[in-house]
């Protein structure tokens, strides 16, 4: 055990995931090249080009990898919360000292190097959070400790939003897949998920006009699934009484059928209406339940379904009266509700670069899209587009799986810590790379709105690779100082 103890952690690190890294590295800088440079441009090293620069921060990602295996692992659980709350400060003073670049007011200049300080604020909250859970006795099923851990991840969510980077804010909202894995109450994932669906199909159908009355499809489908959920919650978590889930079924189907047939054969109507009013009913009836039961099942039961209406008509609300116009237009866009050449001018250039590499592409340095600019930011947020159109479907899915490898190689180590505190911060950096994959490959492609977070260590910049690097090496250098151990 002595032995062990004197290895230097280097030597301890796990070389799949550096092997993953270093590639990832490599087709980035490769992406870079052919994103930003013309053809017979060979100026590849060059400071005053884009792909010089990018192997600078390449270079001092890996000198940072190296600085951090270096440093006891004990001290990133003892500084965890300084490190948290030093960067809450400067996420609250960035939007008065940063200057405004396209609407946002996110980037800190020192000198001739620019910083995203919400880029670094991932790694404070992982580690603050990790510190937190690993706590004697704590358990998110306990709403006092819920609260606690939701406050840490949404703090620098509203900081970031004040600097007018939503898409930046948004990857937040992958730490609560770390919280189900550590005991958050399935319910509360499944009302995220619900509320998911309410959007989609609420606003994306809203303009579908529903046969045989007045209404529109969205709002009839959102009531009518608000409706089932409560149905099929009260079966599952109030199972000694099913009456009650019988009673809501039935009433509800025959709601449904004779307002839909009234206004087909007679006065045709919006049903919607009809709906709302079973909806308030049945909030009701499940309120009096609570009442004579005293079962809180009842009670959550009846805020799910309260909430969820309110849910409804709030977000059409602010999407039509509390969103800016770009980001009305590209929800509206994304979901086929509007057809704007301009809003869709970016997703419709990538998704004809990405198709226009065939099965094998067009090879290095001779993409037609990106050399002749047609795909705005080819090189940051949409930089899978040069890896589709040069390097085609092979390499386009050669990207994917070598992501894929790295996810899944992070859950094995994340599931292999004896700690929490290993383990938490673990699901973390998978979490946060997941979020960052999916939505930015799925907004390249026209699956996801266009929000703007980068590709990991593909998208040129230095913040993200530098943020990325620290959430990797810091788990990687946990990860060794648990086999010294």
């Amino acid at each position: 055990m002595r032995e062990r103890n004197k290895i230097n952690p280097l030597f301890l690190t796990d070389g799949w995931v550096l092997l993953l890294y270093a590639v990832l590295l490599a087709f980035g800088w490769i992406s870079v090249c052919g994103a930003s440079h013309n053809i017979g441009d060979t100026e590849f090293f060059s400071w005053g080009s884009r792909t010089g620069k990018q192997l600078v921060w390449i270079g001092c990602s890996i000198g940072l990898g190296g600085i951090l295996l270096m440093i006891e692992d004990r001290y990133f659980e003892m500084l965890a919360d300084v490190f948290y709350w030093l960067m809450m400060i400067v996420l609250l003073v960035t939007p008065f000292i940063a200057h405004d670049i396209k609407g946002s007011r996110s980037w800190i200049s020192l000198g001739p190097v620019s910083l995203q300080p919400a880029e670094f604020a991932k790694c404070a909250t992982s580690l603050a959070i990790a510190k937190l859970i690993n706590q004697y006795g704590f358990t998110l099923n306990k709403r006092k400790n819920f609260l606690r851990a939701a406050f840490i991840v949404l703090l620098p969510f509203c900081l970031i939003v004040m600097q007018k980077e939503t898409g930046s804010a948004l990857v937040y909202m992958a730490f609560f897949l770390m919280f189900y894995r550590e005991g958050m109450p399935g319910s509360i994932l499944f009302c995220a998920v619900a509320a998911v669906a309410y959007f989609v199909v609420g606003i994306g159908f809203s303009l579908d006009p529903l046969p045989g009355t007045t209404g529109d499809v969205g709002e009839y489908c959102v009531l009518t699934m608000i409706w089932l959920f409560v149905t099929g919650m009260t079966r599952i978590y109030i199972p000694k009484q099913p009456e009650h889930a019988q009673r809501l079924l039935i009433s509800g189907l025959a709601v449904n059928v004779v307002a839909y047939l009234f206004s087909w054969l007679i006065i045709p109507f919006d049903i919607a209406w009809v709906l709302l009013a079973y909806d308030i009913v049945m909030i009701a009836y499940l309120g009096w339940m609570w009442l004579g039961h005293r079962m809180k099942e009842f009670l959550l039961i009846s805020v799910f379904a309260l909430g969820s209406t309110a849910f409804l008509y709030l977000s059409d609300y602010a999407l039509n009266h509390v969103m800016k116009d770009y980001q009305r237009t590209r929800i509206c866009v994304l979901l086929g509700i509007e057809e704007d050449r301009d809003a869709a001018y970016n997703v419709n250039q990538s998704k004809i670069a990405i198709g226009s590499g065939g099965l094998q592409g067009k090879g290095f340095m001779n993409g037609t899209q990106t050399k002749l600019d047609y795909v705005p930011e080819q090189d940051t947020d949409f930089i899978f587009c040069t890896v589709g159109e040069e390097e085609g479907f092979i390499g386009s899915a050669g990207v994917l799986l070598l992501f894929l490898a790295l996810i899944l190689r992070l859950l094995v180590l994340a599931e292999k810590q004896t700690t929490v505190f290993g383990r938490v911060f673990g699901y973390c950096v998978l979490c946060i790379l997941l979020f960052h994959v999916f939505i930015n490959i799925g907004m390249v492609t026209g699956l996801a709105p266009v929000i703007g977070i980068p590709l990991p260590f593909f998208s040129y910049g230095g913040s993200s690779l530098w943020g990325f690097t620290l959430l990797l090496f810091i788990f990687l250098r946990i990860d060794a100082g648990r086999k010294r151990r």
